[in-house]
């Protein structure tokens, strides 16, 4: 445990260390389908699909996050994409840092269009992948056009920084993991935002670190991510945190609604409209500081 959390940290500092006007955001190619727990809406797991390929697509689905020591083809997080069609279904999981950087375990993720992280706690998924041979992997599928999705922990470890990382407790927002997969980039995820009532633990991650970009995804809601910009899918709401803009009335956070679309580049948010005007109330002003 103590080496994963050296190689966490010295990851941490590189992702937190690089400006992120030198560097795209969200993936230069390829897509991400991220999702905050809870995922019924049946247009989100086929919304991943079509970004695969189609239900013919080979797709490998990710457990490691729920903590089991064995899954097999049968495993009951199959079953969303079974319903939704899906034909190629492979699971890939090990605890073994050594396993994840082998040929052999990464070759289902090279054949693949894309790829699935399933719920649970994501520092066991930092533990296994970080800067391995999997992790690589992950990286040239998108970079060849493919898709990476996950939901409730599977969504929190697509960002570069590690909310909720702490191995004692999921409640602790800067634990002793603190930087995820980094598909995107210079931003912390929260999940399960509303129904569990997280919608203010994001706040101490950005006071933390004000350059991050932090997310909120609610249940059965998910932003999916095309280089630079996200649309919000599902049946909730997402919510944004950004040091540098507040609501009018001096609000920390605002809420995007399904349809809505979020530039990370920018980071301005807009309403579809004939005219895609910028979400309302929301001004650049930096957040003022809290007196002790």
């Amino acid at each position: 445990m103590r080496r994963a959390t050296v190689v966490v940290t010295c990851a941490l500092f590189v992702l937190l260390a690089s400006p992120a006007s030198a560097q795209e955001i969200g993936p230069a190619r390829g897509a991400l389908v991220i999702v905050g727990g809870g995922m019924r809406d049946e247009a989100i797991v086929e919304r991943f699909l079509e970004l695969a390929g189609g239900r013919d697509a080979p797709i490998v689905v990710i457990p490691t996050a729920g903590g089991g020591d064995d899954y097999d083809q049968y495993w009951s997080g199959l079953r969303s994409f079974k319903e939704a069609g899906a034909t190629k279904l492979t699971v890939v999981h090990t605890n073994d840092r050594q396993e994840a950087d082998s040929e052999a375990f990464v070759r289902p993720i090279r054949e693949a269009r894309g790829v699935w992280f399933g719920g649970g706690r994501q520092w066991r998924l930092a533990d296994s992948y970080l800067n391995t041979r999997t992790h690589r992997e992950l990286e040239a599928l998108l970079e060849r056009g493919g898709v990476i999705g996950g939901s409730s922990a599977g969504a929190t470890i697509q960002g570069s920084y590690l909310a909720r990382g702490d191995t004692k407790n999921n409640t602790t927002m800067m634990g002793d993991h603190e930087a995820g997969l980094g598909f995107i980039k210079n931003v912390a995820i929260d999940q399960h935002l509303l129904r569990r009532n997280r919608q203010f633990d994001l706040l101490e991650v950005i006071e933390a670190h004000p350059d991050l970009l932090g997310i909120g995804i609610d249940e059965d809601t998910a932003i999916v991510v095309q280089g630079d910009r996200f649309e919000v899918i599902g049946n909730g709401y997402v919510a944004i945190y950004d040091a540098q803009r507040t609501l009018d009335s001096g609000g920390r956070f605002y809420f995007l609604a399904p349809g809505d679309r979020y530039d990370l580049r920018a980071r301005e948010a807009s309403r579809p409209s004939r005219a895609q005007q910028p979400l309302e109330r929301v001004v650049k002003k930096g957040w003022q500081r809290e007196r002790p």
